[in-house]
C-alpha cells in the first residue's frame, strides 16, 4: 500500500477495537475534532521543549544558537512523530508523539558548553546510529523483553517523574511551598480530573486542553505568566542553518550517548506495548515488528536532524496519558500533530510562546502522566503468571532503580564514562530487568511433565494436574489468563477420563510453552476419548429405572465436562501414542 493511498497509512495486524475509545488507531476523527486533538498533544510535547531550553542554559548557548537547535529539534519530533503514525518498516504504527529526550539533558549541556552545537552534530549521529542498531536487534529479543521488562520500565518511568511533577506544581524551591503555584497547579489537575471523569464524550476528548487553557488563564490572573521580553525577541519565522559538525567530542561522552540511546529505546518498547494494549481488546503480547519499526524512526529523524546540530527526540509518556484521557489513539491525529511541528518549526514566536506556559500547569499534568505510568506499568507486571524467579526480576529491578533515584550518591562510585547512565533509575531497572530476566532463564525449561499413574483418588488427581498447570505457567511467565483456562481444562479433562470408563486411566501429563502457544498433553492408558460424542437428556428420563436414570445422567454430565474442555481449549485432539492414548489440549498465546 502506498503512503498516501486509501485510507493513507500502512495497515497494521487486525484487532479488537476496546468499546471505550472513541476514535481507534486507523479511525478519522471528524475535523474539528482532529484539529483540537492535534493541538493538545501539539502543546503538551512543545511545553516540554523546555529539555532543550535547559540544556542550551547550561551550555551558556547565545540566543540565536539556542532559537536554531530549538527549530531543528522540533523539526526532528516532526519527522519521527509523522513516521510513527504512518507505521510501515520506518514506524510504529501507533499515535506516539515525540519530545527533546529528558535522559540527555545534563549530557547535551555539557556537550554544548564544551563544543557548541557542532557537538550536538555528533551526539545526534550517534545517538540515531545506536537507535538504528536496537531497531534491529529488540524485535529479535522477545523472549528477553516479556511484557514483565516493559512494565517495569514503564513503572519507574511514571516514579521518576513525581518529584519534577510535585516541584513544578507546588512552586518548591529549597523546600519551600509557593502557595500561589500550588493553588495554581491544583486547580489545573482538579479541572483535568473532573473534566476525564464526568464530563461528556466531547469534553473528555478535550479535558486536558481546557485544564490547560484554563491553567493558563489563572496564571495570568495571578501575575504568574512570564517571558514576554523573550516573546519579543522572537522572530515569526525563520530558517534553520546547517551547522558545522566538531570532531572534538570525546568517545567516553560518545559511549554514555550511545548507552542512554539504547535505553532509550526502552522506554519506545514500553511506549509502544502501551498504546497496542491501549488499541486491542484482546491484546496478549508485544507486536515485535511495530516496536522495531517505532525505534527506528526514531533513529531516522535523529540522523536527518544532525547537520542541523538538533537535539535527539523520544517517546511522550504525557502525550500516551493523553490519549488515555481523550481516548483517542487515531494515527491521524499523529499525522496532524508532524504537520503542526513542522509548521511551528519555521515560525519561532510560536514554538517560545508554547514554552512559556507556566511550571506550575505543566506540573499538573505531569502529576497525571506519573499516575497513568505508574498503573499501566503494574497492569503490564501482573498481566504475566510469576514464580520466584519473575517476583526476583521485578522486585530487584524495582530496588535498583529506586535506589540510585533515593541515594544518588551511589552513581558516584562508578566508572565517569557510564555515570550518567548510572544516575538514571529507569535506565537502571530496564537493565536489571533484562540481566535478571536472562539469568533466571538459565536451568528454567519451556517444558515440564509430571506422573499421575500413582494419584489415589480423583480429588487428589485433580488437584495435582491443577497444581502442575499453574506453577508451570507462572515459571514460564505466561499469561494469567491463559493460564487460568489451562487449569480449568485440564481439570475437565482429567474428570472425564477418570469418568469415562473402559479401562481409562492417568498416567502423566506434559507441558510445553512458547510466548505464541501454550500447549498440553495428557497420556492415559485405554482407549482414546471420542471428542465427537454429544449426549443430551432423553425426554422420557424421569420415567426410567433408577439404574437407567444413573447411567443415562453420567454420560450427560460426561458430556458437558467435554463441551467445557473443548471450549475452554482453543484446539483438542485425541489420538493413540504407542500404547497409551494421547489427549492434547492446545490454548493460543
Amino acid at each position: 500500500m502506498g503512503l498516501f493511498s486509501k485510507p493513507g497509512l500502512f495497515p497494521n495486524p487486525p484487532v479488537k477495537r476496546p468499546r471505550d475509545l472513541a476514535y481507534a488507531s486507523m479511525e478519522r476523527p471528524p475535523l474539528f475534532s482532529l484539529i483540537i486533538l492535534a493541538l493538545q498533544h501539539s502543546a503538551t510535547a512543545l511545553a516540554l521543549i523546555a529539555y532543550v531550553l535547559a540544556a542550551a542554559h547550561m551550555g551558556g548557548l547565545s540566543p540565536e544558537a539556542t532559537q536554531e537547535m530549538l527549530s531543528a529539534t522540533i523539526i526532528g519530533m516532526a519527522i519521527s512523530t509523522a513516521l510513527q503514525a504512518i507505521g510501515g518498516r520506518t514506524g510504529s504504527g501507533t499515535l506516539l508523539v515525540h519530545i527533546p529526550d529528558p535522559l540527555l539533558v545534563a549530557l547535551s549541556g555539557l556537550v554544548c558548553a564544551e563544543y557548541g552545537t557542532g557537538g550536538m552534530v555528533a551526539v545526534c549521529i550517534v545517538n540515531g546510529l545506536c537507535s538504528l542498531l536496537g531497531g534491529y536487534i529488540v524485535p529479535r529479543l522477545r523472549t528477553i523483553l516479556p511484557p514483565t521488562v516493559a512494565g517495569v520500565v514503564v513503572c519507574v518511568g511514571g516514579i521518576s517523574l513525581v518529584e519534577p511533577a510535585l516541584v513544578h506544581t507546588m512552586g518548591l524551591n529549597d523546600s519551600t511551598l509557593d502557595a500561589t503555584d500550588a493553588l495554581l497547579g491544583g486547580s489545573t489537575l482538579l479541572i483535568i480530573m473532573c473534566l476525564s471523569i464526568w464530563g461528556n464524550r466531547t469534553i473528555k476528548l478535550f479535558a486536558l486542553l481546557m485544564g490547560v487553557v484554563v491553567g493558563v488563564a489563572l496564571a495570568a490572573v495571578m501575575g504568574k505568566l512570564q517571558g514576554a521580553e523573550a516573546l519579543a525577541q522572537a522572530p515569526i519565522f525563520g530558517m534553520p542553518s546547517m551547522v558545522a559538525p566538531s570532531l572534538d567530542v570525546p568517545i567516553g561522552l560518545l559511549v554514555s550517548v550511545g548507552l542512554l540511546s539504547l535505553m532509550v529505546q526502552l522506554d519506545i518498547f514500553a511506549s509502544v506495548v502501551l498504546l497496542q494494549k491501549m488499541d486491542d481488546a484482546d491484546w496478549r503480547r508485544a507486536n515485535m515488528r511495530m516496536v522495531g519499526g517505532g525505534i527506528r524512526a526514531n533513529a531516522l529523524a535523529s540522523l536527518l536532524i544532525a547537520p542541523l546540530g538538533g537535539y535527539p527526540s523520544a517517546a511522550s509518556s504525557a502525550n500516551i496519558a493523553l490519549c488515555h484521557i481523550s481516548r483517542s489513539t487515531s494515527r491521524w491525529i499523529g499525522l496532524a500533530v508532524g504537520a503542526l511541528f513542522l509548521l511551528l518549526a519555521f515560525m519561532p514566536m510560536f514554538s517560545v510562546a508554547l514554552s512559556l506556559i507556566p511550571s506550575a500547569v505543566i506540573g499538573a499534568v505531569e502529576i497525571y502522566a506519573a499516575a497513568y505510568l505508574i498503573v499501566s506499568g503494574l497492569e503490564l507486571i501482573c498481566s504475566r503468571a510469576m514464580d520466584a524467579r519473575g517476583i526476583f526480576m521485578v522486585g530487584l529491578a524495582f530496588v535498583a532503580g529506586m535506589g540510585v533515584m533515593l541515594m544518588p550518591g551511589i552513581a558516584d562510585t562508578v566508572p565517569e564514562a557510564v555515570r550518567f547512565v548510572a544516575h538514571n533509575g529507569i535506565v537502571v531497572s530496564g537493565l536489571v530487568a533484562i540481566v535478571l530476566n536472562l539469568m533466571f532463564r538459565l536451568g528454567s525449561s519451556q517444558r515440564n511433565s509430571e506422573p499421575l499413574h500413582d494419584a489415589g483418588s480423583a480429588k487428589e488427581l485433580a488437584e495435582r494436574v491443577t497444581e502442575f498447570v499453574e506453577s508451570s505457567g507462572a515459571a514460564w511467565g505466561a499469561r494469567r489468563e491463559a493460564v487460568r483456562r489451562a487449569a480449568q481444562a485440564a481439570l475437565e479433562a482429567v474428570e472425564l477420563l477418570h469418568a469415562g470408563g473402559d479401562g481409562r486411566r492417568v498416567v502423566d501429563i506434559h507441558g510445553r510453552f512458547d510466548e505464541f502457544n501454550l500447549d498440553l498433553e495428557i497420556r492415559h492408558e485405554g482407549p482414546p476419548l471420542k471428542l465427537d460424542e454429544q449426549q443430551s437428556l432423553p425426554h422420557d428420563l424421569l420415567d426410567a429405572d433408577d439404574e437407567t436414570f444413573e447411567a443415562t445422567l453420567a454420560k450427560t454430565m460426561n458430556s458437558v465436562s467435554q463441551t467445557l474442555m473443548q471450549r475452554l481449549a482453543d484446539r483438542v485432539h485425541a489420538d493413540q501414542r504407542g500404547t497409551l492414548s494421547s489427549l492434547r489440549l492446545h490454548f493460543d498465546h
